[in-house]
């Protein structure tokens, strides 16, 4: 295991816990009980029905019971690439060096260098996507209206570093509408929880404020998952550590925002970016 941790602020892995002895993030254990209501997604029928245990959830489909959780803006597309093609990507990514970052992960990002909080961006070293991922990258212009990516981060999840991701909003001011990501050599689940009501969540239970509910989303071995919508704009989305059983990889692609389209504000950014994206070269530089 790399003995090296990225963890800043409060969060945490299984690396700085034992060797920092820094108590547990609160976000990495989140357990079902915190949540009034909690629901599965069935990628077979597009609800979500009650109950956290998203295997139980799809074994049952179509006999399903209880009152089901109306479900937009989610894309799941099983068994999107091969095996033959997982182990080709799997090996191409390990060829490029991995950095070290937090929750216990590790990352590559191919993208503009980005200040969120200043609300800057420039090219900085960004000079296109790796050459293996052009035949993906066409994959998914063909089958999703006008895509577009100008970023790409891979993150490795792994049960011995305890891997996890915190709940988020994906910036907005930058990052448009959907999110893309092809899930690599295992089965995980992410989890989605309302940030605040709003009238266009349609959720069954809210208290105040605040909506107590937690819908659990599947990602299967090679599966194609896209975020969109109320879900991608007033939901946070995590990975928890306990849904993190064996090394996975996430191949996430993102598109710009209105903002730096044509007759946006940040048109001529976004062109520039959107020109350096097509552009896919070498980056392998050593094996793991």
């Amino acid at each position: 295991m790399e003995n090296i941790c990225g963890c800043k602020g409060i969060r945490t892995c299984l690396v700085c816990e034992k060797t920092k002895n820094k108590t547990t993030s609160s976000n990495n254990i989140s357990k079902a009980e915190e949540y009034q209501v909690t629901y599965s997604y069935c990628v077979s029928c597009k609800k979500g029905w009650p109950g956290w245990n998203t295997a139980v959830i799809t074994s049952a489909h179509p006999y399903h019971t209880g009152n089901p959780f109306p479900v937009e803006d989610i894309t799941v597309v099983e068994n999107f690439i091969t095996e033959e093609e997982e182990q080709l990507l799997v090996k191409q990514i390990d060829s490029i060096k991995w950095v070290t970052s937090q929750s216990g992960r590790r990352k590559q990002d191919f993208g503009p260098k980005v200040n969120f909080k200043k609300q800057k961006v420039h090219l900085g070293s960004f000079r296109g996507f790796p050459d293996f991922t052009k035949s993906l990258v066409d994959r998914l212009t063909q089958i999703l209206d006008d895509f577009s990516p100008v970023e790409l981060c891979h993150l490795e999840y792994v049960p011995s570093r305890g891997s996890a991701i915190d709940p988020h909003v994906d910036d907005t001011w930058l990052w448009g509408e959907r999110l893309v990501t092809v899930n690599l050599l295992s089965d995980t689940v992410l989890t989605l929880i309302p940030v605040l009501s709003n009238e266009r969540l349609k959720g069954p239970n809210q208290h105040g404020n605040k909506m107590d509910i937690a819908l659990r989303v599947p990602l299967t071995r090679r599966s194609l998952f896209v975020l969109a919508g109320p879900l991608r704009h007033s939901w946070t989305h995590q990975i928890l550590r306990d849904d993190v059983t064996s090394r996975r990889l996430a191949m996430t692609f993102r598109e710009l925002s209105l903002e730096f389209t044509p007759g946006g504000q940040f048109e001529k950014h976004g062109q520039e970016m959107l020109y350096v994206a097509k552009h896919f070269v070498s980056f392998a530089s050593h094996s793991n």
